[in-house]
């Protein structure tokens, strides 16, 4: 009953965010001519870590207004888009009869995705499924509608700056808010329930439920790069010293574990 309670809180946070903060920006990144990751667009043929997609089965999750998804279906990919949030897909709904493409848009929470197995050669999520979900119950999830050999990519927060946010939230500081174990499970006062495991707990999680690590990318932001213009996880200062987002990208093995015990 609290994870339901908490997966129930996200989902009314993410509505009061797309009513407050995603119409322009929304229609900007889906207009955007080149992928990029997390905060500060680091570009995807900087980091390379998709590889080729065209012609594979992509699932993006916890997809938001799904621009990644609008960028992979350009790029040829097959697409169905994930989130929990109507209001985020109905935005997502409006932005692909303006802009396009059109893909599949899933209602659904990462923790229980009601697609086939081993259906996708990529699952992606961008700010999602990591920091939204349990790793307990998203990633064998991601393991399940995998193909064996298929790649999962997440970005989320590091847990340096979890761990540097004040317990009554706000931007990240120069200085430890909070013990590590207490990041890793994350009630905000302001609302919204996140994980934030450490290094060792991902590649712990990683390896338990199937896969193989082969890249942790730490994100910066740009020298003077400009603060966000609404998400203030970090400041641009602090993320130009600080790495505030990494990018996991690990690979489904032959045998990977798809329950949660």
């Amino acid at each position: 009953m609290v994870r339901a309670s908490e997966i129930a809180l996200n989902r009314e946070l993410w509505a009061l965010v797309n009513e407050r903060f995603t119409g322009p920006a929304a229609a900007a990144l889906w207009s955007r001519p080149e992928m990029g990751w997390g905060l500060y667009g680091v570009p995807e043929r900087r980091l390379g870590v998709l590889g080729e997609v065209d012609g594979l089965d992509v699932l993006e999750l916890a997809c938001g207004t799904a621009y990644w998804s609008a960028w992979l279906t350009r790029a040829g990919a097959r697409v169905v888009a994930v989130d929990l949030s109507m209001e985020q897909l109905t935005t997502a709904r409006t932005l692909q009869r303006s802009t396009g493409p059109a893909f599949p848009l899933v209602q659904a929470d990462a923790e229980h995705v009601p697609l086939a197995s081993a259906s996708f050669d990529l699952v992606l999520s961008e700010h999602g499924a990591a920091a939204w979900c349990d790793p307990e119950y998203w990633l064998p999830e991601v393991a399940r509608v995998l193909r064996p050999g298929g790649l999962l990519v997440f970005l989320t927060n590091t847990v340096l700056s979890a761990l540097c946010v004040p317990e009554d939230e706000g931007v990240a500081t120069s200085s430890l808010q909070r013990g590590q174990r207490a990041a890793y499970h994350v009630r905000w006062p302001g609302g919204g329930a996140e994980f934030h495991p450490s290094h060792g707990d991902w590649i712990r999680l990683l390896r338990r439920f199937g896969f193989h690590i082969e890249a942790l990318h730490e994100l910066y932001a740009p020298q003077d790069a400009p603060d966000h213009p609404y998400y203030e996880i970090v400041s641009a200062d602090w993320a130009s010293q600080w790495p505030a987002e990494e990018l996991w990208v690990a690979r489904r093995t032959l045998e990977a574990v798809t329950h949660n015990g």
